[in-house]
């Protein structure tokens, strides 16, 4: 580890690159059953520092040690990070045993020509654990099944062919993100890494330093904090090849075309000053659309529970956090959902504003909105106008908005998204919930209109973060943008099964929990999420759902059933 100096020029990043080039050797040395054991001692270390990993992560959001909001920080923590370990090694598994990592997997047409991997449910586990759920990862159009299985293990198909010395800019609201952008650059790319932690997450360092302490001591793995000074030493240093950031549009952009009014000149020229190649994840306005149908009074207040959480999970600072609540203002319940929507928006759990900016950017959305109604620590939004600045200005907190659209069934379906693909910045996640009943009256043209919606992860019925949590899924924007105009990013990250050619991730969840399900007819055994902002016993399940991901067996799902059942 090293950590930058005032008045110093860039030491900490020039000696950490170094030693990265010199373990760029020993990288491309290490053969597919190395590079297992590596996983394995990694897997280790973050279950024996989870705890540890845990309580900084409260420590930095400002969450009490008994508060079931500790269970986002198991959850997207160490569980995600600890997933998303195991099917990487099953995928290098797969390779030393001359199979495809796709070996095993449901492949299935989808519509506009493309080819689907079921992710979710893959093992027996995965039905267990999530029963209800499901996730595709649909290719681009055209790729067939053959190309996806013959491409599958991206840079470990060829393990000592390295790419190089890349450097990971790290996000700092979701603790996870950092130490998963780096194993995918190591495992879908075969680059060491420099990894920058942003200075929110800078406490973390002792743990990440254990926990990829394996990583560390051969140079594969580097790790530096500092300010905006080691961040540019590191994306400028001439032996950095590649650049990935998760963060905003806005720090993208003074990356690549610099700071400023010269910077955004050069954005509009598509004038790069980094010309580096780069990939990223950063988040946009993402939308959720409420198909109109005829809802029960729990229904409703179970969807509106639902939407609270894809807003205010990690108090809204997630990238894919849903800004834009799109309803149809035809629909005979619109104004039942929305007394649904304000009492759930009010009465969940309050939070500690502590990522930086959060109380501005509140601020402005208020300001941009006379009728805005304040609820607690929170901003609702129905008072917008025709291109809205709430469609284009990512405010990264508690502000929730919602807009109206005309028409029912597929009418309004098909006007959804469009107004999200035309309207909303960013093209990362997009939620759609959606009745059975009106669900089997779509028919396959439901599945046509999803077709086309232009986002990276698609939610039927469940939150996107369930694609984030889903290690096999992809998670990126949708693709195509050009780095003058990168909305919600370039490139995918997690892909634990390493495909190539892909363009999306499509999740389905149930429209309401068990037991309710079954007796209104859905097949599922799923209780409220332990993500939901309103579970009581998240903490407890998202412990013991990271201690099954560290190491799995039929002994510790009773307990997890039981926690669940009673959130």
């Amino acid at each position: 580890m090293t950590t930058s100096q005032p008045g110093v020029s860039d030491p900490p990043v020039s000696s950490a690159v170094a030693r990265l080039r010199l373990g760029e050797r020993t990288w491309a040395g290490l053969s597919l059953r190395d590079r297992i054991d590596l996983l394995d001692a990694l897997s280790a270390s973050t279950w024996q520092h989870a705890e540890e990993w845990v309580d900084i992560a409260c420590g930095i959001k400002g969450l009490a040690a008994d508060s079931p909001l500790v269970g986002e920080e198991w959850i997207s923590g160490p569980y995600a990070m600890l997933s998303g370990i195991g099917a990487l090694s099953q995928s290098l598994t797969a390779l030393l045993e001359d199979r495809s990592p796709l070996d095993g997997f449901v492949l299935s047409s989808a519509p506009g020509d493309r080819t689907a991997i079921q992710v979710l449910p893959h093992t027996v586990f995965d039905r267990l654990l999530l029963h209800g759920f499901s996730a595709e990862v649909w290719s681009q159009p055209g790729v067939s099944a053959g190309e996806l299985r013959d491409s599958a293990g991206l840079a470990q198909r060829r393990p000592a062919e390295t790419g190089g010395v890349g450097v990971v800019l790290g996000a700092g609201n979701v603790l996870s993100i950092a130490p998963l952008d780096t194993l995918y650059e190591l495992f879908a790319h075969n680059r060491v890494v420099l990894l920058k932690l942003n200075p929110l997450t800078d406490p973390m360092l002792p743990v990440f330093e254990q926990i990829f302490a394996r990583f560390i001591q051969p140079g594969l793995v580097e790790i530096v904090t500092g300010g905006v000074d080691v961040g540019q030493a590191a994306v400028n240093h001439p032996d950095i090849g590649h650049v990935h950031i998760t963060g905003s549009v806005r720090s993208h952009d003074a990356i690549v075309f610099g700071p400023g009014a010269d910077g955004a000149a050069r954005r509009e020229r598509a004038e790069p000053l980094l010309t580096k190649p780069i990939s990223s994840e950063l988040g946009g306005v993402c939308p959720t659309i409420v198909v109109p149908g005829r809802w029960s009074a729990r229904d409703l207040a179970y969807q509106a529970e639902h939407v609270v959480t894809q807003k205010l999970h990690n108090n809204g600072y997630n990238c894919v956090a849903s800004q834009v609540v799109v309803i149809s203002s035809d629909w005979a319940q619109k104004d039942e959902f929305l007394a649904a929507l304000r009492v759930a928006f009010a009465n969940a759990p309050s939070r500690m504003p502590y990522y930086p900016g959060s109380e501005d950017r509140r601020a402005k959305a208020v300001a941009d909105h006379p009728g805005a109604e304040r609820r607690a620590d929170r901003v609702l939004l129905t008072d917008l106008a025709d291109k809205d600045v709430a469609f284009t200005e990512e405010y990264f907190g508690p502000v929730l908005a919602v807009a109206q659209v005309p028409g029912q069934g597929a009418r309004f379906l098909t006007a959804a998204v469009e107004f999200a693909n035309e309207q909303l910045t960013g093209t990362l996640g997009a939620n759609i919930v959606v009745h059975p009943r009106t669900l089997r009256q779509l028919g396959s043209g439901f599945d046509e209109i999803v077709a086309d919606l232009r986002y990276g992860t698609i939610g039927i019925n469940a939150w996107t973060a369930v694609g984030y949590l889903t290690a096999r899924a992809t998670w990126g924007a949708f693709p195509g943008h050009p780095i003058h105009d990168a909305q919600s990013g370039i490139g995918v990250v997690h892909n634990a099964v390493l495909l190539d050619h892909t363009e999306r991730t499509v999740v389905h969840g149930p429209f309401r929990p068990f037991p309710r399900s079954v007796v209104r007819g859905e097949f599922t055994l799923a209780p409220r999420p332990p993500w939901f902002v309103t579970n009581r016993t998240a903490a407890r399940t998202g412990r013991r759902l990271a201690e099954f991901a560290a190491a799995p067996s039929w002994g510790k799902l009773p307990a997890i059933f039981l926690s669940a059942l009673r959130g």
